[in-house]
């Protein structure tokens, strides 16, 4: 319901908004312009009559002076019978310039100004412009609450993101002018109903017009209590009686009220202090222009900015979502099906498995129904099995399409006879602290009401297609027929790249693996200009290449252990028994292309900062840990705990980590070796220096760990033991955003 909320409005205000917000950009400087052109003096310095004296003497002719919110001291005034305004300065009430003439600046920012407030269309203009503002809140309300449930809850609001480079950006801006946007959109509604009368600005209290006055001799205006008692900051306008009328008065606005004061003996004839109405009106007006208000001003038009690359890239994310809808081929009926499969997802992106799976369980032999867990149905008369496929949304909350489940499915169970065996399959991040957490939900709630299982639950990690595959030959055996599962995503065009580097290690215990360094084969000078000088696509160290071996349509993933400006792709290969992509790779001669892809891998790299880092890894995992290290140019403390099997064989990076260690770009580094005399693992050096690990993390010390999940989960186990003292372990250091892993 909230992307629903979300998404209309701004297809529907688009043009409206994108107006709005670059008009309002522009008006958002005039302020601080004018700000700079003022003389701003302090507190207590002048009063009213000690400025309005100083006029006198350079404007014998002045009937107005007014203060505007920025500070700037404008005098009106008659000379020769003919009128004028200037801007003056408050300490000698010299002219400084002329007021607001008929200049190309003036003209175009009034007309920036109706455009902004009535789209150049008068009253129906400003009835769209107030509906826009209407929009613009409910985009910003829905924005924000989607992005705390899609970041795990609003603590972790600002934690890396994740998606396609759209979903990217437009979190990223988002996140930043979201309380920019709404500030504006609210005041902007406020100052609409006062516009069209549905609220009150409490103009209507004014003072009470004078029934007479003292009619003496007018006493100079230096002299009057009444105007020596508003200091000049507080002033908004002084109107001058008429000249040469006895029974006239001066007109006073200020900040506190307005009143009338008498020409003869300056005292106060009526005077009314602005009400809570008027006050508010008044602030909000001030929070909406930026006038008196500078830094605001240049605040929310730095978020106004940013209006439009969110139009495009929302546009781009709805587009997106339409096109990867479900398609389902020969969905069977629901009562006709012997194999029901719910899927639960929030972008989509788990329906692409669920159609794989779908096209599978058809080609065995079986009538498959497949439709979102929210159609869930009772009863299934002939359904034998049934398949949940779901991802996890933000905080272990529930996708879109499967938020009504639990609810349905408590009330429905039992109706259901004889109940289908069922598996459960969790899609979702390890980053995440609740990892598949609603799709454990679901897996107890059918067995909370006797549904038998047929398979235990398993989560996958990132969509990883090759545990998708895996899950998929499990499948087969427990139905004992032969299920081949191969997910095969939308994925970016591939590069050429071609080989011009290798080093070998590890022959020498069973274990060979290389450091491969490619280059971009050159294509022709337009795409050297697209890509860049290198003609490698943008990466950082952390991201992942997809490389399709020979005869695959199936890509495998290595982490990068570079970053696109050195001018390489650097990776590090471990050849695995009968490997496809490995075997590949690692029969490459100097010279030999592959096709390869790049996918973003923001989650994994140190965040910024001087705070300690920890680069944990084991084997090839080496590779983006070194990346880190060389890119540490402000040589931050970073501290390398890295295992491998023989150092005369496989200490991988070895040169080049000592030369780190030299120039400071790596503090410390901790090896251990498993095919040694002294035998000892990754682990064993990090229990091994327990005070110090405790001592880094103390002091906002984050973890990275790259390399096999078996590894992993031993060193998650021997941190907790190392944070237990602390009163911490590894999911409240995920929780934090400072246990971060790239495993496999």
């Amino acid at each position: 319901m909230v992307r629903q909320f979300h998404s209309w409005p701004g297809l529907i205000a688009a043009l409206f908004l994108l107006v709005l917000t670059a008009s309002g950009a522009i008006l958002s400087v005039d302020p601080a312009l004018e700000r700079l052109a003022a003389n701003v003096l302090p507190s207590g310095q002048v009063n009213v009559a000690e400025l309005a004296g100083r006029v006198a003497r350079h404007y014998p002719g002045v009937e107005q002076i007014q203060r505007t919110p920025s500070g700037t001291v404008i005098v009106y005034y008659s000379h020769a019978g003919q009128s004028g305004a200037d801007h003056i300065d408050p300490l000698n009430g010299q002219r400084l310039s002329a007021h607001v003439g008929p200049s190309a600046y003036s003209t175009t920012l009034r007309w920036v100004k109706d455009l902004h407030r009535s789209f150049l269309l008068d009253t129906p203009g400003r009835a769209v412009a107030g509906m826009s503002a209407v929009f613009m809140v409910i985009l910003s309300v829905s924005g924000a609450l989607l992005m705390a449930r899609r970041q795990g809850g609003w603590r972790h609001l600002f934690r890396p993101l994740r998606g396609r480079l759209s979903q990217r950006l437009h979190g990223q801006v988002g996140r930043f002018i979201v309380f920019g946007l709404l500030l504006s959109a609210l005041t902007g509604m406020y100052v609409s109903a006062v516009t069209f009368g549905f609220v009150s600005d409490g103009k209507q209290n004014e003072p009470d017009f004078p029934a007479s006055v003292a009619g003496g001799r007018a006493a100079p205006v230096t002299s009057l209590p009444a105007l020596q008692a508003i200091d000049l900051n507080d002033l908004r306008e002084l109107v001058y009686p008429r000249a040469g009328d006895l029974t006239d008065f001066y007109s006073l606005r200020t900040a506190q009220g307005d009143g009338y004061v008498d020409q003869a003996t300056g005292g106060l004839l009526s005077y009314r202090s602005h009400s809570k109405v008027r006050s508010l009106y008044e602030l909000t007006n001030q929070l909406h222009t930026g006038e008196g208000l500078w830094w605001l001003g240049l605040l929310l038009g730095a978020c106004a900015l940013g209006a439009p690359l969110m139009s495009v890239t929302g546009a781009l994310i709805w587009w997106q979502r339409r096109r990867d809808r479900p398609r389902i081929n020969h969905n069977g009926g629901a009562q006709a099906a012997d194999t029901v499969l719910l899927v639960g997802s929030e972008n989509n992106s788990t329906w692409g498995f669920a159609s794989v799976l779908h096209d599978a369980l058809r080609q065995a032999g079986h009538v498959v129904h497949t439709a979102p867990m929210n159609q869930l149905a009772s009863p299934y008369r002939r359904a034998q099995r049934l398949f949940i496929l779901t991802s996890t949304y933000g905080d272990g909350a529930a996708p879109t399409s499967a938020n009504q489940f639990l609810s349905r499915f408590a009330s429905n169970s039992g109706t259901q006879t004889p109940k289908p065996a069922f598996a459960v399959l969790g899609f979702g991040d390890q980053q995440f602290p609740r990892f598949c957490q609603f799709a454990k939900d679901v897996d107890a709630a059918l067995q909370a009401q006797g549904w038998p299982r047929l398979m235990a639950l398993e989560t996958i990690d990132r969509q990883s297609e090759q545990a998708f595959a895996r899950w998929g030959t499990a499948l087969g055996q427990a139905i004992g027929q032969d299920i081949s599962l191969t997910y095969v995503p939308r994925r970016p065009p591939t590069r050429a790249l071609q080989l011009v580097e290798r080093t070998d290690y590890g022959l020498q215990v069973d274990a060979p693996t290389s450091v491969m360094r490619f280059t971009a084969v050159p294509e022709g000078q337009g795409l050297q200009r697209f890509f860049g000088g290198n003609g490698l696509p943008h990466f950082d160290a952390g991201d992942l290449v997809g490389i399709l071996p020979p005869g695959s349509a199936a890509p495998r993933f290595y982490s990068l252990a570079c970053g696109s400006s050195d001018g390489l792709l650097e990776i590090c290969v471990r050849k695995h028994p009968d490997g496809l992509c490995s075997g590949f790779l690692h029969s490459l001669q100097i010279g030999d292309r592959i096709d390869a892809f790049i996918l973003p891998n923001p989650n994994f790299r140190p965040a910024s900062g001087k705070a300690p880092v920890i680069l944990i890894g084991a084997g090839t995992g080496l590779g983006p840990l070194a990346g880190f290290i060389r890119n540490n140019t402000g040589q931050h403390p970073m501290y390398l705990y890295w295992g491998g099997r023989d150092p005369a064989s496989d200490f991988l990076y070895e040169p080049e980590l000592r030369g780190y260690l030299t120039d400071h770009r790596l503090t410390q580094l901790h090896t251990a070796f498993s095919r040694v005399k002294d035998r000892a693992y990754v682990q064993d050096s990090i229990s091994g220096d327990a005070d110090q690990i405790r001592h880094l993390i103390t002091q906002g010390g984050q973890v990275l760990i790259c390399g096999s999940r078996a590894m992993a989960n031993s060193v998650a186990e021997v941190l907790d033991q190392v944070l237990e003292p602390l009163s911490l372990n590894v999911q409240a250091l995920k929780a934090d955003g400072r246990y971060r892993e790239d495993v496999y």
